[in-house]
């Protein structure tokens, strides 16, 4: 009678466990979409980031990560986040510059870092995240944290060792800072879609293209046809902004606040050094083929295509008063390291 007593107790408890833990499951469940496609290895690592906050709340949260253009197309997940037809995002910035010219500085102030980790030390430490929140909460947003995928490379037809090498060169670029920057250096860069630059390369519409990093240029086959990459990159860090519906964070306990911004951090490293490991074992690989050259552009050229950059910085910090913050900002956060 005891031990069936026993089992009756321990069956209820294991019941009343499985029923706690279901209610805790279903607290929160959100989809967050992406810029990347499936099979990219960001997007991998961006699932690992919910998984990671499902295991941190304790199943209270659960992230469906979805590819890019699954809900909405890829420049318009401001909205729909702040709208709520989204829950979050995690992407480049630079997408939403036609809606306010500060995404465009913010999200890749190109020319600017030698590596990302300059760039997490300022959005970190250096009032970077403070901007940007004062940036997307009027479209009803929170970032959560800033993460990013390292220097770009640049898969091209032709070396680019100077910065004469631009002229004419046909870039694909998002619209925005990136894009007026390659036509200031005389490059005529072309505004087109990432899912569009495979094709482009193949058929000779672009020369070059602002896309990712070595390895995921690498993987997508980029270097085919565009067999010059120059690596490591030059122009091009984007940020990966991960944000929230700023309703939602606003009804969210502190101890899930801390739990979502903690995971973002760890993302933020996972993606620098992981992306890292990914480019240094691709370009190996692109040595032992005859066809590619792997280009890196001389230091002094680095500095010609800063300067180029600069200038429109300050072009830039004139379209609104955010922008003009964010230009005060992040020189005097340079200037204090040397870096200008």
């Amino acid at each position: 009678m005891i031990g069936k007593t026993v089992t009756r107790l321990a069956g209820a408890a294991v019941g009343l466990a499985m029923m706690t833990a279901t209610a805790a499951a279903a607290q929160y469940e959100w989809t967050f979409q992406t810029s990347e496609t499936a099979g990219e290895p960001t997007f991998k690592y961006k699932q690992e980031w919910a998984q990671n906050v499902g295991t941190m709340s304790g199943g209270r949260i659960k992230i469906e990560i979805l590819p890019t253009g699954a809900v909405v197309p890829h420049n318009q997940t401001l909205d729909a986040v702040g709208s709520g037809i989204l829950q979050g995002h995690l992407t480049d910035p630079s997408y939403f510059s036609g809606i306010n010219p500060a995404f465009s500085m913010m999200g890749n102030l190109v020319g600017a870092w030698g590596n990302p980790l300059e760039f997490l030390e300022y959005m970190k430490v250096g009032g970077g995240e403070a901007l940007y929140n004062k940036l997307v909460q009027p479209y009803g947003l929170h970032m959560i944290g800033a993460a990013a995928t390292g220097l770009e490379s640049l898969p091209s037809k032709r070396p680019i060792k100077t910065v004469a090498d631009l002229k004419g060169l046909k870039i694909r670029a998002p619209e925005g800072m990136v894009y007026d920057i390659f036509a200031k250096a005389g490059a005529a860069p072309v505004n087109l879609p990432g899912s569009e630059v495979y094709t482009a390369l193949e058929k000779g519409v672009i020369d070059a293209a602002d896309y990712t990093v070595f390895a995921t240029n690498q993987a997508q086959g980029l270097h085919k046809f565009a067999n010059r990459p120059s690596y490591p990159g030059f122009h091009s860090l984007p940020m990966v902004d991960v944000s929230i519906n700023k309703k939602i964070w606003d009804g969210l306990s502190p101890d899930l606040k801390a739990i979502l911004t903690t995971a973002t951090d760890k993302l933020a490293y996972d993606l620098v050094f992981r992306l890292k490991k990914l480019d240094l074992a691709a370009v190996a690989e692109a040595k032992k083929d005859p066809n590619i050259e792997i280009v890196d552009m001389a230091p002094e050229e680095r500095v010609k295509f800063r300067q180029i950059a600069q200038k429109e910085w300050e072009t830039w910090a004139k379209k609104n008063e955010l922008c003009g913050e964010f230009f005060k900002s992040v020189t005097a956060f340079m200037s204090e390291r040397g870096m200008i």
